[in-house]
């Protein structure tokens, strides 16, 4: 089966979950972005993801935007469940942007990406801030895999949403949004693509949008 939470930020904490005690070597648990443990290469994150490959589960995850880029990036690419992915561990994968997966039999259209809402207090020499936000060849990417597949798949992960779900945010919250260029973007693909559900972690909240759209946080969401 497949499992999906929000941004984990390198804390190990969350994956003492109960829920994920029961999970065996044929789940999946799918992170909305920001997995965070690799970030700046310390022993204590070396530690971290020596433990998360101890796991008898596989371990996919999306970029977000607090992410080190370089460092995702001096993986290889490597095929998996057919889309590419860079290869972490024997169990960790980072999915990338516009790619689908088959997990458990059902097809995922993977975005990762986004614009951090922190990024003026932070030290641009600590990561690759142009790569946080998805370029004009990944959003082609992803259209041109979409395409191959008659724009249907299963399911959509995406880290930010469609700018649809930050406006309904916004007016039942009266919290500001910023919308960008991405959430741009996957608003065409929400209007082009066929998909039973899609889920997204930027956000920080565990919220039902639609009957088709959820922002996943703290939770951990077993797909059916």
């Amino acid at each position: 089966m497949v499992y999906i939470t929000g941004d984990t930020h390198g804390d190990i904490s969350l994956f003492k979950n109960p829920k994920l005690r029961k999970l065996t070597e044929d789940d999946i648990l799918l992170v909305c972005g920001d997995f965070g443990f690799l970030w700046d290469g310390s022993e204590k994150e070396k530690a971290a993801i020596e433990k998360l490959s101890k796991k008898k589960y596989t371990i996919c995850f999306i970029d977000g935007a607090h992410e080190n880029f370089e460092m995702l990036n001096s993986y290889r690419p490597y095929r998996f469940k057919g889309g590419t992915a860079h290869k972490i561990s024997q169990n960790i994968f980072h999915l990338m942007r516009g790619e689908i997966f088959t997990l458990c039999g059902k097809t995922f259209f993977c975005m990762g990406g986004g614009e951090s809402d922190d990024l003026e207090m932070r030290n641009e020499a600590l990561t690759t801030w142009s790569d946080e936000m998805p370029n004009a060849q990944e959003m082609q990417n992803g259209a041109e895999n979409l395409k191959d597949v008659d724009y249907k798949v299963d399911y959509i992960i995406t880290h930010e949403p469609p700018a649809l779900a930050k406006d309904f945010i916004r007016l039942h919250s009266n919290t500001q949004m910023k919308l960008s260029p991405v959430n741009t973007y996957l608003q065409e693909l929400m209007k082009n693509v066929e998909y039973d559900h899609w889920y997204f972690g930027s956000l920080h909240i565990d919220l039902q949008i639609s009957k088709k759209m959820t922002a996943v946080f703290n939770e951990i969401i077993k797909i059916r």
